[in-house]
């Protein structure tokens, strides 16, 4: 993997920066079309100028505290071999492998339900970012309703997830330069109401926010819940660090994003102190009525449908690590891009974000009421990953106390406030993401304590290596021509596929491979340390795959690296052998009567082994292993 800190030529950083606009910043990029809106909704009716100025202040230093200092300045110091994101956190703490023999302790729970909490964004953001797009059309014209806002916000989101697989490379050249028109675009109205009132700029004080919050303490929590509707996506831009690099992205917000969201909100500010009576839609209020508007709303449509794809895709790379890290069951990957391996698509969590976006869509019909929804999964990710950090800082870099406490208090003041004032939108469609959250945190816990129980009384076995040479070279088995690999779960035991086929079939071929894949707690395996081949003897050969957990193996490969690392195998002639497990419940293992049956449920819908490693369909023997739990 290029180290995005390296020096690049100019056209490449460009390029670089360019692309971080498109992909990083499209959900950031278009809260201005709801967040200001709801910040003066909520605001009390007394002094409106005032309540309208620290509502400013607070949207401006929520996006200064929570993307500059938190994010750009500290989080994105903690990259994992360049990877950014929840899981690359969870890797750097080194507190529980990923191997899945020592189940989930209490701080992996906590990470893996920050990370289920994205799946609630991914759900959200492309319902509210295109009903937000699509409300413009009532502006323009009042013979626009609330049902044909719901039609059209309908019709763009099933055709945004109809082209998901075909990949994104085909739009994701224009993806830049459109969300650069868009910020500049955003940003010029926004100047152009700020200098008829310039009075607007003193939102710039802090103070004026912190007055506000204080002065009117029964509408800090809705002032607050607001608030927080400015900083959604910046997760993202930790999420994003390994497809553009910090530098990258730092650029294109202090370059791009952040002058064009700043002199759009104080725009949206100085409009509404100079038209409190005209405050319906702060947004499309800047722009003239008739054609321009119109203009104005397709443009919006265009960068909310990015800032959609951006987390679809976000969703999709979250949930193949997931799989990697054994915290997923195994689903259908497909590679829409030869070049760039990031670019995959997967059709179960495709349907699953399209039904839950539809369904959010036709329930709430507003972005106005879909903002109660929104909030509470950004801000319990913000606070999840201020405390993955605090572990990484204490665990993996040493920090002192002294040092740690200081800055993590400081995040984690903001977020709790964010986050309390989020909870009364609970019963109000709150619930909606949490709920979603908890779903997949059940079947993360669920897939990885079964795994756990399945390997610890499967493929634990203690047949050594010694034992299995005794086998091999025993009078009563027949060795044959040719090469078998068997997938072996453990890496230093021998496969219980091997052993009942011995002694079902009383032979063993000629060479014997012993595969067995790792996934390691780092994004990408070099490929001169991908390999481990041992000869154990009498023909049995162990290898050792290690893989990142943004890297899907594909053993059909695998086996042409190993003929050249040695092992005397022709991969058109080889035969694989792995376990098919056929899950009962009943037994004593450590688990949940419902656990069990929800593993069985899972297990039996998850993507068969010889699809998820791509072996040859006409080259793979399964064999059946019932196992109680």
């Amino acid at each position: 993997m290029q180290s995005h800190g390296s020096k690049l030529g100019t056209r490449a950083s460009l390029g670089l920066t360019l692309g971080a606009l498109g992909v990083v910043f499209g959900d950031i990029g278009t809260s201005p079309l709801y967040a200001l809106r709801e910040c003066v909704n909520a605001l009390p009716d007394s002094d409106p100028a005032t309540g309208i100025l620290g509502a400013l202040s607070l949207v401006v230093w929520s996006l200064v505290a929570v993307v500059c200092a938190k994010y750009l300045t500290v989080i994105m110091r903690a990259d994992n071999h360049g990877e950014g994101g929840i899981f690359a956190l969870l890797a750097l703490s080194h507190t529980e492998r990923s191997s899945g023999r020592h189940g989930v302790g209490a701080f992996t729970m906590v990470v893996l339900f920050g990370a289920a909490l994205l799946y609630g964004d991914g759900v959200i953001t492309p319902a509210i970012s295109v009903l937000g797009a699509a409300e413009g059309l009532k502006s323009f014209s009042s013979g626009f309703h609330e049902n044909h806002v719901v039609i059209v916000s309908c019709v763009i989101l099933v055709l945004l997830f109809a082209f998901q697989s075909r990949g994104t490379k085909a739009i994701g050249g224009v993806f830049g330069p459109i969300m650069l028109v868009w910020f500049a675009s955003i940003g010029v109205i926004g100047l152009v109401h700020l200098l008829k009132e310039p009075q607007v700029l003193a939102a710039l004080n802090p103070l004026r926010g912190l007055r506000l919050i204080l002065g009117h303490p029964l509408h800090a929590s809705a002032i607050l819940g607001a608030v927080v509707l400015a900083v959604t996506g910046a997760e993202a831009l930790y999420a994003d660090m390994g497809h553009f690099g910090r530098r990258y992205i730092s650029w294109a917000w202090y370059g791009v994003a952040f002058p064009g969201l700043l002199l759009n909100y104080f725009g949206q500010g100085a409009h509404a102190l100079a038209h409190p009576e005209d405050i319906g839609n702060l947004f499309f209020t800047l722009v003239p009525e008739g054609w321009p508007r119109l203009l104005y709303t397709g443009l919006s449509i265009v960068a909310a449908v990015i800032a959609s794809q951006a987390l679809i895709s976000g969703t999709y790379s979250l949930t193949r690590q997931a799989i990697q890290l054994g915290f997923f069951p195994r689903l259908l990957v497909r590679y829409t891009n030869r070049d760039l391996a990031g670019q995959i698509y997967l059709p179960l969590v495709n349907g699953a974000l399209a039904f839950g976006a539809l369904y959010v869509v036709l329930i709430f019909r507003s972005s106005e009421r879909l903002a109660a929804a929104y909030g509470i999964a950004v801000t319990g990710t913000m606070f999840i990953t201020t405390l993955a950090f605090w572990k990484v800082a204490r665990v993996r870099w040493r920090w002192s106390l002294g040092r740690t406490i200081p800055l993590c208090s400081v995040f984690l003041l903001i977020e709790v406030a964010f986050l309390v004032a989020n909870l009364h939108k609970f019963l109000d469609g709150g619930w909606l993401p949490v709920l979603i959250a908890v779903g997949l945190l059940a079947i993360m816990h669920t897939w990885k304590i079964g795994k756990a129980e399945i390997f610890r009384r499967v493929y634990a076995n203690e047949i050594t290596e010694g034992e299995l040479n005794a086998i091999a070279c025993s009078g009563r088995i027949v060795r044959v021509r040719g090469a078998a690999v068997f997938l072996a779960g453990n890496p230093t035991g021998t496969p219980l596929v091997l052993l009942h086929h011995v002694k079902a079939n009383k032979v063993l071929h000629e060479t014997v491979v012993l595969l067995s894949i790792l996934t390691e707690d780092v994004p990408g395996v070099p490929e001169e340390n991908r390999l481990e081949t041992r000869e154990i003897g009498h023909g049995i050969w162990r290898v050792i795959a290690r893989y990142g957990y943004m890297e899907s193996p594909d053993v059909s490969a695998l086996v042409g690296r190993i003929r050249d690392a040695g092992v005397p195998l022709k991969p058109s002639e080889a035969t694989y052998y792995f376990n098919r497990e056929m899950i009962m419940t009943g037994g004593d293992s450590r688990m949940w009567h419902w656990e069990k049956r929800f593993y069985a449920l899972l297990s039996r819908n998850a993507r068969p082994v010889r699809d998820y490693y791509r072996l040859p369909p006409m080259q793979i023997i399964e064999i059946g292993l019932p196992i109680q739990l």
